[in-house]
């Protein structure tokens, strides 16, 4: 159909209605190659114009008989590049009538050659071919219009798939920076809280030493006196003092030097024996709901420490519905492909537990300074601002993290993420009603702090259990001491001393006496890597009776020939022995 269409591109018409005008001039035109074909009348000159043609050689009586309109609605129908050839044979003697009629068609006609006859054949060859050359012509602009427009509208469609890569890569660049700002601000977040909690975790170990020597001498002091008046007071100083106590320990679980009894738990299993205490602290002015997710993965976490922060964020969220509303408390599964878990965590599956409220919300403003200490809302005298900072502390020790979603006006949602493990929960036995004491023995304790206060303090409890006591001042003069020899049947020993650590002086004293029992006090973790044994630690403050438990205990670990008959050792299977 192509090359068809290109051969009628070269074809020359030919009408000439009358004698042999039409075959003698195709006649000639076969003579030097070129393509013609004769039309009958001037519908089928019309019809093969439409179908494609060089040039058309028509005599001027073709047009007497028969209207010309059609075809000089195709002529002004013609496209921009085209201005169609006409080669009109005429003859000199012409009415008036005629010679305006062919003013008139060389008008609405065009690009219109008029050849008298008679003419020649050179003449007529060289007319047609000049024509020829002039529609070739006309053909190689239509194809350098249309390689322009193919061009035209390919740059358009490069710029269009140009305009839309930038896009996308602006949408993108959109994207990064504010993930970027997000990192950039969780960072910077996580760079402040570390800060804090190193301040107050060394405020929090500072203020114990303080404590363990305040509650000691208190608790001394009440065993002793006998004046009810003085009494009064020192149990009065006793319980401010343990509130300090109180606030110490929820600074310690927000810089994350606390202690913790990590293992796996059931965080369904604790929400469900958590419904009793929760009703009856929250009052009956909030409704209490818990969606708990059907198959919960095991987490790792001390649990004594999930109940008190969903204990915590349960009361603050009840502070936050003053006329009542609905308190939820949700567990799920995260697993490590979910994305719109909070950044901070680190690749790997995680369990939430979520206590969300319909309360007042809080501002943008106020949920970025939640988690940091003494931060708080309340009115003076109504919270410390220790709660959302322990249950942030907590969540980071164990591993995981907490986030906060808030509306103001709309509620506000506190999740906690823990790692999720595959081992199975502990089993717990239960102590039995009336856990028998344990005997005091007779033996040499060595105490070692840096604290005099302390120092004198553990002294003088020691001595009041019947025990034979020396203390010394550092962790040198009790590596001296036990290398001279001095006969010492336990060391109480406190973690962070300044040049050498408890740790450390008792790696060098194993070296001389590897069986010496000893018990670590500690007003928190530290930096230092404790004895796995939970036994071997006594936390600051302490009791009396706590003291004389932690040391009786360290005797009898020491001792393979008795056993506490509260030590329960778990075999594999479950089984106690």
């Amino acid at each position: 159909m192509a090359a068809r269409a290109e051969e009628f591109k070269e074809r020359i018409l030919v009408l000439a209605p009358i004698g042999r005008d039409a075959s003698a001039a195709a006649q000639h035109l076969v003579e030097i190659n070129l393509y013609s074909v004769v039309c009958a009348d001037l519908d089928d000159l019309h019809q093969r114009l439409r179908e494609g043609a060089a040039v058309a050689l028509v005599t001027e009586e073709a047009f007497y008989h028969r209207g010309t309109l059609t075809l000089e609605q195709w002529v002004a129908s013609q496209p921009p590049w085209s201005d169609f050839p006409f080669i009109i044979l005429t003859t000199r003697a012409m009415s008036g009538a005629a010679q305006a009629y062919r003013r008139r068609l060389l008008q609405s006609l065009g690009n219109v050659s008029l050849l008298e006859r008679p003419l020649n054949a050179v003449t007529l060859i060289s007319a047609v071919q000049a024509a020829l050359r002039a529609r070739r012509r006309q053909y190689e602009v239509q194809e350098h219009l249309l390689d322009r427009d193919s061009s035209a509208a390919h740059l358009e469609d490069v710029v269009r798939e140009r305009t839309r890569q930038l896009v996308q890569a602006n949408e993108q660049l959109r994207q990064q920076i504010a993930g970027r700002r997000q990192v950039e601000a969780a960072l910077q977040q996580a760079q402040k809280m570390e800060v804090v909690g190193q301040m107050t975790g060394g405020v929090a170990h500072d203020f114990n030493n303080l404590l363990t020597a305040v509650l000691g001498n208190l608790e001394l002091a009440l065993r002793r006196g006998s004046d009810q008046s003085i009494r009064r007071y020192l149990e009065g100083a006793t319980q401010a003092a343990q509130r300090g106590a109180k606030l110490t320990a929820q600074l310690l679980a927000f810089s994350r030097t606390q202690r913790l009894q990590i293992e796996p738990i059931d965080l369904n299993a604790i929400v469900t024996t958590m419904g009793d205490l929760l009703f009856r602290t929250i009052g009956g002015t909030v409704r209490i709901e818990t969606i708990l997710e059907k198959d919960i993965w095991r987490a790792t976490a001390d649990p004594t420490q999930i109940e008190s922060i969903i204990l915590n964020l349960a009361v603050n969220a009840r502070d936050a519905m003053p006329n009542g509303g609905r308190l939820t408390i949700s567990t799920s599964n995260v697993p490590r492909m979910q994305r719109d878990k909070p950044r901070e965590l680190t690749e790997g599956d995680y369990v939430m537990v979520s206590i969300s409220d319909t309360g007042t919300g809080m501002t943008d403003e106020v949920a970025r300074k939640a988690f940091e200490p003494f931060f708080t809302t309340k009115p003076v005298g109504s919270g410390t601002g220790l709660g959302l900072s322990q249950v942030y502390g907590i969540a980071q020790q164990t591993g995981g993290t907490v986030s906060i979603t808030t509306k103001l006006g709309q509620g506000t949602t506190v999740a906690v993420y823990l790692p999720r493990t595959t081992a199975t929960p502990l089993v717990r036995i239960p102590d039995a009603a009336s856990e028998p004491s344990l005997p005091t023995r007779e033996a040499t304790i060595l105490v070692v702090d840096d604290d005099r206060d302390v120092r004198e303090l553990a002294v003088s409890c020691l001595e009041s259990l019947g025990y034979r006591v020396v203390a010394v001042d550092g962790g040198h003069a009790a590596i001296d001491m036990i290398a001279s020899g001095t006969s010492v049947d336990l060391v109480l020993i406190d973690i962070a001393m300044p040049e050498i650590n408890g740790v450390e002086t008792m790696q060098a004293i194993a070296a001389t006496r590897p069986s010496l029992p000893f018990l670590y006090m500690t007003g928190f973790a530290g930096p230092t890597r404790l004895d796995p044994m939970e036994q071997r630690v006594l936390k600051k403050p302490f009791t009396i009776a706590e003291l004389a438990k932690k040391v009786e205990e360290a005797l009898f670990l020491n001792d393979t020939r008795e056993r506490p008959s509260n030590v329960v050792s778990i075999k594999p299977g479950g089984r106690a022995s």
